[in-house]
C-alpha cells in the first residue's frame, strides 16, 4: 500500500513543475501584450491607450491617430516582437550545441555577412530603401552562416563545437573588416543610409517588410522547437548524446538551419541586435531550469520583451528624438550581463 501511495505522489512535483512553467508562459504572454500595447501608445506623440485600441478594432483612416498607429507603430512593434523572439531562440539554440554561455547569434557571422551584403547593395547598387537591401542582407546571413558550417565540420560527428565557433569569429572578423573598407571609401550619403540599418532602428519599418522575414522566422522556431528533446541530449556532450541514441550530424545540421533562418531574418529586418540572443537564454535557464523544451519557449518571450522594452525606451530618453533599440540593447546588455554573471551562478548547459 504505500508502495502505491509512493508511486501516486512520485509524479506531484513534476506536475507541479510543468503547471508552474504553464503559468509562467502564459504570464509573459500576458506582459508581452501589454508591452505592445505600451509600444503603439508611446512615441513622440503619444496616443491615449483607449484611442489606440480602437485604432485597432475600428479605424478610421481620417484620424491622423488612427493612421500614426495602423501604417507606423504598429508594423514596427511587430517587426520589434519578430526579430526578438528569433534571436531568442537562435541564441538558445547556440549555445546549446556549443555548450558556450556566451554564445549568441552573431558567432555564426551572420550579422557581419548581412552588414556586408547591405553595404554593397547601398554603395555598389545604389539601394536606397530597407525593402530594396532586404534580401541582400537575408541572403549574406545565409551565406555566412553556410559557409561557417562548412569550416566547421569534423569527420567524426559532422561539426565540432570548437572549429564552428573559430569559424564564425574568423568570418566576422573578416567580414567586418570588409564592410569598414566600403564605408570609408563610400560617399556620406552611402554612410547615411547604411547607418539607419546598422545601429538597429525599427524606425521606418512597414508592413511590405513583413512577410518574407515572417515565414523564415516561423520556419525557424518550428525546427527549433522540434529538436528540443535533442538539443538536452547535445547539451551533455557529443559521447553522453551519442550514447543516447541522437544523431549528432542531423542534430547540427538542424540546429545551424533553425539559426541561419531565424538570426538571418531577424538581422536583415532589424539590423545587426546585439546581447539580446545572448542574455535572454540566460534568464530562461534561470527561470525553468536546464531543459531546451521550456528554455526555447521562454528565450522567445523574454527577447521579444527585450527588444521591444529597449525600443520603447529609445523613444523616451531622446524624445522627440529617438535612439535606435540596437543602441539600447547594446547599452543595457553589457551591465545586465554583468549583473546575471556576479549575482547568479550560470546553470550548466
Amino acid at each position: 500500500m504505500s508502495l502505491l501511495v509512493q508511486g501516486l505522489a512520485a509524479p506531484l512535483p513534476r506536475r507541479r513543475h510543468l503547471r508552474a512553467r504553464t503559468w509562467g508562459l502564459l504570464a509573459g504572454l500576458m506582459l508581452l501584450g501589454l508591452l505592445a500595447l505600451l509600444s503603439l501608445a508611446i512615441g513622440s506623440r503619444s496616443i491615449p491607450l483607449s484611442v489606440t485600441w480602437q485604432a485597432l478594432h475600428a479605424a478610421d483612416l481620417h484620424n491622423d491617430q488612427h493612421l500614426i498607429l495602423r501604417e507606423l507603430r504598429l508594423p514596427r512593434t511587430l517587426i520589434a516582437l519578430l526579430a526578438g523572439l528569433a534571436l531568442g531562440v537562435a541564441g538558445a539554440v547556440m549555445q546549446a550545441v556549443t555548450r558556450n554561455p556566451l554564445a549568441e547569434p552573431g558567432l555564426l557571422g551572420i550579422n557581419a555577412g548581412a552588414a556586408l551584403a547591405v553595404i554593397i547593395g547601398v554603395a555598389l547598387l545604389d539601394l536606397t530603401s530597407m525593402a530594396q537591401y532586404l534580401w541582400l542582407a537575408f541572403f549574406g546571413a545565409g551565406l555566412a552562416g553556410i559557409v561557417v558550417f562548412l569550416l566547421g565540420q569534423a569527420h567524426e560527428t559532422g561539426t565540432n563545437p570548437v572549429r564552428l565557433v573559430l569559424a564564425g569569429a574568423g568570418l566576422s572578423v573578416m567580414l567586418t573588416s570588409l564592410t569598414g573598407i566600403l564605408v570609408l571609401n563610400s560617399p556620406p550619403e552611402v554612410f547615411d543610409h547604411f547607418r539607419h540599418w546598422a545601429s538597429g532602428s525599427l524606425s521606418g519599418s512597414g508592413f511590405a517588410l513583413l512577410p518574407v522575414p515572417a515565414l523564415a522566422i516561423a520556419g525557424g522556431l518550428a525546427v527549433a522547437l522540434g529538436i528540443g528533446a535533442q538539443l538536452n541530449a547535445l547539451a551533455l556532450g557529443q559521447d553522453l548524446g551519442r550514447s543516447l541514441g541522437v544523431n549528432l550530424r542531423l542534430t547540427w545540421l538542424l540546429a545551424c538551419l533553425a539559426v541561419m533562418l531565424l538570426a538571418g531574418a531577424a538581422t536583415a529586418v532589424a539590423g545587426p541586435i546585439g546581447f539580446v540572443g545572448l542574455v535572454a537564454p540566460h534568464l530562461a535557464r534561470m527561470l525553468v531550469g536546464p531543459d531546451y523544451r521550456w528554455i526555447l519557449p521562454y528565450s522567445a518571450l523574454l527577447a521579444a520583451g527585450l527588444l521591444l522594452g529597449a525600443d520603447v525606451l529609445g523613444r523616451v530618453l531622446a524624445a522627440p528624438e529617438e535612439i535606435a533599440a540596437g543602441i539600447i540593447t547594446l547599452l543595457l546588455g553589457g551591465p545586465c550581463f554583468i549583473l546575471l554573471v556576479r549575482r547568479f551562478r550560470l546553470s550548466r548547459l
